[in-house]
């Protein structure tokens, strides 16, 4: 009898201090799966980026046909604070390492695989190479759209939209501001001189009176595939006209000394 009293005690105490453990290692498990979690999350969001790709590219082609050939030409350097400075697109590493075969063929620089397209290899950046992104500050080409006309490079149709006033207004002052950090006047003559180019290239079209329309003073000049082609085409087939017009000049020269020889010596021809 007083052993199963014992035993009974032993058990009820086992089971106390399994019940007063229980609290102290469950938080602590919780805890740790929080944690873990929320690493898992931050890593995530490390690597999003809300920027859109599409319009970021539109507004890098503006930069680099309307403005930066000017820039070269007064040997002016951008500085990094200025927005439209390569190193402030998120994807401009991305967009160097695109390699364009042919028309239906579009290689990765990072891994050298093949698409039919650059809507897939962009997808591809986003899904494998998205750790390559330039993410250390907040850099979006995007956000300076607007000012940059993205959407008249972007309009593949002929509709045109009824302007904004308050859309322009904002647009023209946001360009100002590229102008006066990017090109401040006291930063000497070729940045005095870009300033008022980029107000006149840019910032004037922003407005809802007609006949203002930007990129006024031009851009990159482009070599004309088709005049290329036709003067090379043209190279190609003048020799070989000169050569057919010679040779049938020397066989109509021919012809009548061979006439000559065959009629007699002293037989006159008979008059027709």
């Amino acid at each position: 009898m007083g052993l199963l009293q014992m035993g009974k005690a032993k058990s009820c105490t086992i089971f106390l201090l399994i019940i007063t453990l229980l609290p102290l290692s469950s938080p602590t498990t919780q805890s740790q799966g929080v944690d873990v979690a929320a690493s898992r999350n931050l890593k995530e969001e490390q690597h999003q980026v809300h920027c859109s790709r599409e319009r970021s590219r539109a507004a890098w082609k503006i930069i680099d046909e309307y403005l930066m050939p000017f820039v070269e030409k007064e040997k002016f350097q951008l500085s990094p604070q200025c927005r439209l400075h390569p190193s402030n697109d998120v994807f401009r590493d991305q967009e160097e390492h695109k390699i364009h075969v042919d028309i239906n063929e579009w290689r990765c620089g990072y891994c050298k695989k093949i698409f039919r397209a650059e809507k897939f290899l962009d997808q591809h950046f986003d899904n494998r190479h998205n750790n390559l992104l330039n993410v250390s500050e907040s850099k979006c080409l995007a956000d300076i759209c607007g000012a940059l006309h993205c959407d008249h490079v972007m309009s593949t149709g002929s509709r045109k939209t009824k302007c904004n006033p308050a859309a322009a207004s904002k647009n023209h002052h946001l360009c100002e501001d590229l102008a006066n950090s990017c090109f401040p006047v006291n930063a000497g003559p070729s940045a005095t001189r870009l300033h008022e180019f980029f107000l006149r290239q840019f910032c004037d079209a922003h407005t809802c009176s007609r006949g203002r329309k930007p990129f006024s003073r031009g851009g990159k000049k482009h070599t004309n595939i088709f005049y290329m082609a036709t003067s090379i085409l043209i190279l190609m087939f003048l020799p070989i006209f000169y050569l057919i017009v010679y040779f049938y000049q020397k066989e109509m020269r021919k012809g009548p000394a061979q006439l000559r020889r065959v009629l007699k010596p002293g037989r006159k021809p008979k008059p027709y």
